[in-house]
């Protein structure tokens, strides 16, 4: 594909690579907007950067430089060692969260990651346990059903469901009945819709507004139901946590709860659902590697679970939760020695860290032993960042792996979806989801 590339430099230090400024392509303003669009465009130009260039290039996407970092040294510089050089701007969701945690920057950003921090690691880890095996248990008794009638179903659409319950089980203690599933539906479109959403911010809020106003409508009556106390079957969820932490913290406003819980349905439901649709699809064109996993152990034990977590952990290699990590240069810097000039835009891009064949030898091809005992895979930080690297990595990511193993040791063992139709490609917006619909049957397995 032609680039339609100019000329532009990053400077080196002059201890960098030759003493020489290095050519790399302009990308035309089409690129751009096909990325905001959900195109793939962008994304093929920047892995051409990176094929001529190396691990740290200059790119051009409007007035300023910016910086395309994939190689795995200059990934722990930007993320890990050095994250109050390189920082946020405003948050492309922040039409739809608000200034919940992924959005929010600074002191405010802190307290807010350490109010959450303790509910998703270790003891805190452990409520949730049975919500999620809960979930699991429903998602299985749909597919068992579905093996017994052979009705058609759309596997994304069950992922997303599936997932959409783990979280509000976890917020609030209650199982997702039909009509929040339903109004819930509506972060899903906007999600989808954030990519191609005008610039101008009132108009973009006026093109979703209806599906805004589902989405307050259902975070309303969740805040007010939990200031009253009212605890679901499972007992309080972490929306509590959100409530009480007013008393200590005024700026946890009901506006302020209201973001962190959309934060949380957006961030806990959207990424799963979308691996695990991803994982379906590799299974379809690689029915092997869930043969194997089964095979590896009985039901419940250590190293199923193992062969599980690898079918998931090399799905999160091609398709990362966090395939693109923008930030910004709040003073300027060195990086694998090139000079990065301030209020320069950085791309982390984990999607062509995962795709770097001096990293992953053959790349493309979806191999879970990667990631079973033994396996040969590279172990430097910021080689493998699916869920990113460093303080500003997800906190959901013991959640996501945990809800998605404990799916997957229920539903493999019920055979593979026969997909009627698989979508040609990926959309690239907040996550990289399938560009089209999953529709699927299942057979019982002989």
């Amino acid at each position: 594909m032609a680039t339609d590339a100019v000329p532009a430099q990053l400077p080196p230090q002059p201890s960098g690579p030759g003493g020489r400024p290095v050519p790399v392509p302009e990308l035309a303003p089409a690129a751009v907007e096909s990325w905001r669009a959900g195109g793939g465009q962008l994304v093929e130009l920047l892995a051409r950067t990176r094929e001529r260039l190396g691990g740290v290039a200059a790119v051009r996407l409007g007035p300023r430089p910016t910086v395309l970092v994939t190689a795995p040294e200059a990934v722990r510089h930007v993320l890990a060692q050095h994250p109050d050089r390189y920082v946020k701007r405003s948050h492309r969701a922040r039409l739809l969260i608000g200034d919940g945690v992924l959005a929010a920057t600074g002191g405010a950003w802190k307290r807010q990651r350490r109010l959450l921090q303790s509910q998703f690691t270790g003891p805190g880890m452990r409520r949730y346990e049975q919500r999620i095996a809960a979930a699991a248990r429903a998602a299985a008794g749909r597919w068992a059903g579905y093996a017994r009638t052979g009705q058609v179903f759309d596997v994304g659409e069950e992922m997303r469901h599936f997932a959409l319950d783990t979280i509000w089980r976890s917020l609030t203690g209650h199982p997702l009945d039909p009509p929040t599933a339903r109004e819930l539906a509506s972060v899903a479109a906007v999600v989808a819709a954030l990519p191609s959403l005008p610039a101008d911010a009132v108009e973009a809020r006026g093109t979703v507004a209806r599906d805004l106003a589902r989405i307050d409508a259902v975070a309303r009556e969740a805040i007010a139901a939990a200031r009253r106390g009212e605890a679901g079957p499972d007992g309080p969820g972490l929306l509590r946590v959100l409530v009480d932490a007013a008393r200590e913290h005024p700026e946890y406003t009901d506006v302020l709860v209201r973001d962190e819980l959309v934060t949380l349905l957006v961030a806990g439901h959207e990424t799963t659902a979308t691996t695990l649709t991803w994982l379906y699809l590799l299974l379809d064109r690689e029915p092997r590697a869930r043969e194997e996993a089964l095979a590896a152990g009985a039901a419940g034990s250590p190293q199923r679970r193992e062969a599980v977590q690898a079918l998931v952990g090399e799905t999160l290699r091609l398709y990362p939760s966090a395939w693109i990590l923008p930030r910004y240069t709040a003073e300027a810097d060195t990086v694998a020695g090139y000079a990065v000039e301030a209020d320069s835009d950085v791309l982390v891009c984990p999607y062509l860290t995962h795709r770097d064949p001096n990293l992953w030898p053959d790349p493309e091809r979806f191999d879970p032993r990667r990631f079973g005992g033994g396996g040969r895979r590279p172990t430097a930080t910021g080689a493998y960042l699916p869920f990113g690297v460093g303080p500003r990595a997800c906190l959901g990511t013991q959640f996501a792996l945990r809800e998605s193993t404990v799916l997957l040791e229920r539903l493999l063992p019920l055979g593979l979806p026969a997909f009627s139709s698989v979508p040609e490609g990926a959309s690239y917006g907040l996550t990289v989801r399938p560009d089209g619909p999953t529709p699927a049957a299942l057979a019982p397995t002989p």
